[in-house]
């Protein structure tokens, strides 16, 4: 457990910045994905495909993430595409979606990681980017830079952070 010098709060595994007092703790290492071990993902996804996703998201969006660790939802509007990936400090492009304030780099989401777009009314994919960790759909590892389709429901995994997808109106 590392021990913030500031405060000497102990903090978990693997944190970037004290749980206590803010304060960053390593600052070298946010900079590099993480390498995870992945084979555990296909039984925790699969374990999770059961839990039944609400029936209807009453929002303008035409799509929402539902982050399955935290309960935090996304919503996504407005635009057709949306990247998926973290801050770093210096870093020439940025993600649509930054999912940093999620502990994704303790999970093993890369920079850019995976792409989201909506290509009609009822069809929308995902694309990973070419990311360290890959990019799961329904406990496969996805071939990157090719598209596969999602439905209502789905989870998703970019590295080990799971998100649900949940289209509006179904």
């Amino acid at each position: 457990m590392p021990l913030c010098p500031n405060c000497q709060h102990h903090n978990p595994v693997g944190a970037l910045f004290c749980q206590e007092c803010g304060l960053q703790l390593v600052a070298s290492e946010a900079t590099v994905t993480q390498n995870i071990r992945t084979d555990q993902i296909r039984n925790s996804v699969a374990e999770l495909q059961q839990v039944a996703p609400p029936q209807r998201i009453v929002t303008t969006t035409w799509l929402t993430l539902h982050l399955l660790d935290t309960g935090h939802l996304l919503p996504l509007a407005e635009r057709s595409e949306f990247t998926l990936g973290r801050v770093t400090e210096n870093q020439p492009i940025l993600p649509d979606i930054d999912l940093t304030p999620y502990q994704a780099h303790a999970h093993g989401v890369s920079r850019l990681h995976a792409l989201l777009r909506r290509k009609s009314e009822n069809v929308v994919v995902i694309m990973d980017l070419g990311s360290s960790n890959g990019t799961y759909l329904k406990g496969q590892r996805l071939e990157p830079h090719r598209e596969y389709p999602l439905a209502h429901g789905d989870v998703i995994a970019l590295g080990k952070l799971k998100i649900q997808v949940l289209f509006r109106g179904r």
